[in-house]
């Protein structure tokens, strides 16, 4: 058995005061102030959390630990540092860890050209199928033993417009995830496909315009195929799970792992042609799974 940690949005608290003045202009300004007098009450443990989410994983002998991302509030090079750092015991899994970005890791565009994301996390991002990618290093494929395939796809994108946080996979990371799912070495496997927004909320409807991803019903269309797999996500501050019709993997949203009161994460285990997966929260200072809200994926 391979068991699978998806955990997302972790958005770790750095003290605004700390950040370079250059940060405050424009959306950040408007983002940081939102920050300090609404979110950051939610978000104080984060680094703490983080901890406990490693313990949790070494005593849960977890393989793989994947993130949807969203490590940051902001996308400062500050942020980023304190986000690689608190996840770092994560990242020794014994079959490692994966990651995209999420929207607010790229905030603006400075994040993008500056590639500071990529600094950090780019050795998360390769790919063992780098003649799949046709993005970049997108879609990076992970392969795992002769039963996992990991395919990881960016949706996260600047939105400069202070009312908007809306992502969009690009049309040749789309034309790649098609051509991943369906190449010999992958189609087998039971296929997680991994990005930052939500193709669907938890009553099975599109996320907002201002809010959501762009693009759902194109990559719904991409996965739509895949005989034995699931699409993991993050962005929504939900946990949650959800079937569309006509498409055959299942959903599954982790929430943000770390807001208070709103906790999430899931455990995904593969064994052989066998697949289910487990909800998980966090109670008196630690993360457990509820074994009653058990999936079956296959």
């Amino acid at each position: 058995m391979i068991r699978v940690l998806h955990f997302s949005d972790v958005h770790v608290d750095l003290p605004l005061s700390s950040l370079p003045w250059t940060t405050w202009l424009g959306k950040r300004a408007i983002g940081g102030l939102n920050h300090a007098l609404r979110r950051r009450k939610h978000f104080v443990h984060a680094v703490d959390k983080l901890a406990a989410l490693a313990r949790f994983a070494d005593a849960q002998h977890v393989d793989l630990a994947l993130c949807t991302g969203d490590y940051t509030i902001l996308g400062t090079l500050p942020e980023l540092d304190l986000a690689a750092r608190s996840i770092e015991p994560l990242t020794h899994r014994p079959l490692g860890f994966a990651t995209v970005p999420g929207n607010h890791d790229v905030y603006l565009g400075d994040s993008v050209r500056e590639q500071r994301f990529e600094k950090h996390f780019a050795k998360w991002m390769r790919s063992d199928r780098p003649d799949l990618t046709t993005d970049g290093p997108f879609p990076f494929v992970r392969l795992f033993g002769d039963s996992l395939a990991v395919i990881g796809v960016s949706s996260a994108r600047p939105n400069p417009e202070p009312w908007r946080s809306s992502g969009r996979i690009p049309d040749l990371q789309i034309d790649g995830l098609r051509r991943a799912i369906t190449d010999p070495e992958v189609r087998d496997r039971f296929v997680i496909v991994m990005t930052h927004y939500a193709p669907r909320l938890w009553n099975g409807r599109p996320d907002s315009i201002t809010h959501g991803l762009e693009n759902a019903d194109a990559l719904l269309e991409t996965i739509a195929s895949i005989p034995r797999g699931c699409l993991i996500h993050g962005h929504v501050h939900r946990r949650f799970s959800v079937r569309v019709p006509d498409v055959g993997p299942m959903l599954l949203g982790a929430g943000s792992t770390t807001q208070d009161g709103r906790e999430g994460l899931w455990m995904i285990e593969v064994e052989d042609t066998r697949a289910s997966a487990v909800p998980g929260l966090y109670r008196e200072g630690a993360y457990v799974l509820d074994e009653t809200g058990r999936l079956p994926l296959t």
